[in-house]
């Protein structure tokens, strides 16, 4: 019986700083721990940055990626019901994805309800006091018209563009170290998201993006979940019962 709820962030399939061997091993990974919950996951929630790169032209998409997506294609049809939300490295998800494997894309943070608890959903990219540096570029890379302009250049370039973009995101921002409770923004958002009374209260955060694995106590009945990654933890997290744990993926 299907009843669990899953969380899983930051997969970074596809990313080139991985040799081709490793990257297919790493999805293969993926694919494995997939299989083992499709027994009892009635709903999965990808919290952006799955994939390292995609963008969508009219008529072509990225290579790569097939074992992943058939899979989730399989459990989709099998009546899983499966969320993606978008990140700050697989933004520029239209059409595509949605049609062929049956999946909805959220492109901003969501309140979800799961029994009798109210758990805030997202990526994490974008959420509180950012530098004026970092908005300007998201709303470019979130601009329509700047979207429209990127496709007129051909694949060639712009694959090879947001591969080394990609890396650099990640060595200089993603990947640094937990850094405390009070300088963790995520962590700072929460509190100050609980604090304003004209918010609905939240029982879970639970975000992605900064690679680090954290379950920590905001208050008596709020906690904050940072899901880690799929490079180093290979983590997620899964509600089921009333119950919500942060977990890895540990094979022989």
């Amino acid at each position: 019986m299907r009843t669990a709820t899953y969380f899983l962030s930051d997969l970074h399939l596809g990313t080139h700083t991985e040799s081709p061997t490793a990257r297919i091993e790493r999805e293969r990974k993926v694919v494995r721990w997939l299989d083992s919950i499709k027994d009892d996951a009635a709903t999965i929630y990808l919290l952006g940055d799955i994939l390292d790169y995609w963008y969508e032209y009219r008529y072509v998409v990225p290579r790569g990626f097939v074992r992943f997506l058939g899979k989730i294609a399989e459990l989709s049809d099998l009546g899983i019901e499966i969320h993606w939300f978008i990140g700050n490295h697989d933004i520029w998800i239209f059409d595509y994805l949605p049609a062929e494997l049956g999946i909805k894309v959220h492109k901003s943070p969501c309140i979800v309800k799961l029994g009798d608890v109210n758990v805030y959903l997202a990526h994490g990219d974008g959420l509180g006091r950012t530098p004026l540096s970092f908005r300007f570029l998201r709303a470019i890379f979130h601009s329509r018209f700047c979207q429209w302009l990127y496709s007129s250049i051909h694949p060639r370039w712009t694959v090879a563009f947001a591969n080394r973009w990609s890396s650099h995101s990640r060595k200089h921002g993603d990947d640094i170290p937990y850094r405390g409770e009070d300088n963790e923004f995520l962590v700072r958002y929460a509190k100050d998201y609980l604090a304003d009374s004209s918010h609905p209260h939240i029982d879970y955060f639970i975000f992605g993006h900064r690679h680090i694995m954290l379950d920590l106590m905001l208050a008596r009945n709020s906690r904050v979940v940072i899901l880690g990654d799929w490079i180093q933890h290979f983590s997620y997290a899964r509600h089921a019962d009333g119950v919500l744990t942060l977990e890895q993926f540990l094979e022989d």
